[in-house]
């Protein structure tokens, strides 16, 4: 993806604010984020449900072009939650019954019981990536969870060892991805919050896992790695658990989050070449930045990144904020990223 000289590119980290008439948000905001099917969150009939959601897609990347970003997502409107369309779709899965597990924020949730092995039954995305492709002429990105953090959100009944439950993932991970570099899309994002919750087993079989879900894929590859929604996660630690261990991963792209945590940027150092995805706008303020303060976080990463390895974008998905909020901050992120890029002392 070539740039314009000191353009610093922005982009969504994948979800964007869905519109109320499709989605009980309200409701979504009261719970857990769904790790198995919440099918009652939906507002629109079975029947009509995928045109609905056509619709709102549409609306997601209108809004994404109207506001300036260079690389456009879905937003992913057809999602309950990041993780829990694609899990649920794989075979494996005990539909009628789930398991439990601790959320990251250390409470119970259900989540998908493993009675079987893990396997990609048809694809999954490939849709959204198409639909996607065919109504926007921009970079286009699409998101997958990754299998560490699957593994993480799932009862194991059925492998050995956690380790083995991971791999497994990956490898439908892995046909995923071929499938939607194949339908069309410019960058593969990977999700693995739960390497930075979870940091000891991510050290132990999470790495590998995402390079068992990565081998053999060629095209733009990105890893999301964060301290969970805003609205679910209030407390920030001051820095990551778990991120220089990807400086030797193989994907191309880091995305993390800094705006809302204060993050100390030096950690970038740590990273290797990789471009990064820096998270400078703060979901947990419903008060849209001014482009002067995005273009400060902004040329904080630009302290170690030129402006051909950066991308500006939200901290995590913005799934969970009111709709005027979620452009007015897309429309900061895309000024403050041409102030930044304008700034005399913009080059790392």
């Amino acid at each position: 993806m070539s740039t314009q000289d000191g353009q610093v590119l922005t982009s969504l980290v994948g979800s964007y604010a869905m519109p109320s008439w499709l989605f009980d948000r309200e409701r979504l905001a009261t719970r857990f984020p769904p790790r198995v099917r919440a099918t009652e969150l939906w507002r629109v009939a079975p029947e009509y449900l995928q045109e609905a959601q056509d619709d709102a897609t549409l609306l997601a990347i209108r809004d994404q072009e109207r506001a300036g970003l260079d690389i456009i997502t879905d937003g992913e409107m057809r999602r309950e939650s990041y993780s829990n369309r694609f899990a649920t779709a794989l075979a494996g899965i005990d539909h009628d019954r789930p398991g439990t597990a601790l959320d990251r924020s250390g409470h119970p949730n259900p989540v998908p019981r493993v009675v079987g092995a893990i396997s990609r039954r048809h694809p999954v995305l490939v849709r959204d990536v198409e639909f996607l492709r065919a109504n926007t002429d921009r970079t286009v990105k699409i998101t997958i969870p990754g299998p560490f953090t699957m593994s993480q959100q799932a009862q194991n009944e059925h492998y050995d060892s956690p380790r083995e439950l991971c791999l497994a993932y990956a490898a439908a991970v892995n046909e995923e991805i071929a499938d939607l570099f194949a339908a069309g899309a410019d960058i593969v994002q990977i999700d693995e919050p739960y390497m930075q919750a979870r940091p000891e087993p991510a050290r132990e079989f999470g790495l590998a896992g995402l390079t068992r879900a990565l081998d053999g894929i060629d095209g733009t590859t990105a890893l999301h790695i964060c301290f969970g929604y805003a609205a679910v996660i209030h407390e920030r630690p001051s820095g990551y658990s778990f991120l220089p261990e990807l400086a030797d991963s193989a994907c191309d792209q880091i995305s993390i989050e800094s705006a809302q945590s204060g993050l100390d940027l030096s950690v970038l150092d740590s990273l290797g070449a990789k471009t990064i995805i820096l998270g400078v706008l703060d979901l947990s303020d419903p008060e849209v930045e001014t482009p002067e303060t995005v273009a400060d976080r902004i040329a904080g990463g630009l302290r170690h990144r030129d402006s051909a390895h950066l991308v500006a974008a939200p901290d995590c998905g913005m799934k969970y904020l009111d709709r005027a909020v979620a452009f007015g901050k897309l429309q900061a992120l895309t000024a403050g990223a041409r102030l930044a890029a304008a700034a005399p002392s913009r080059a790392a």
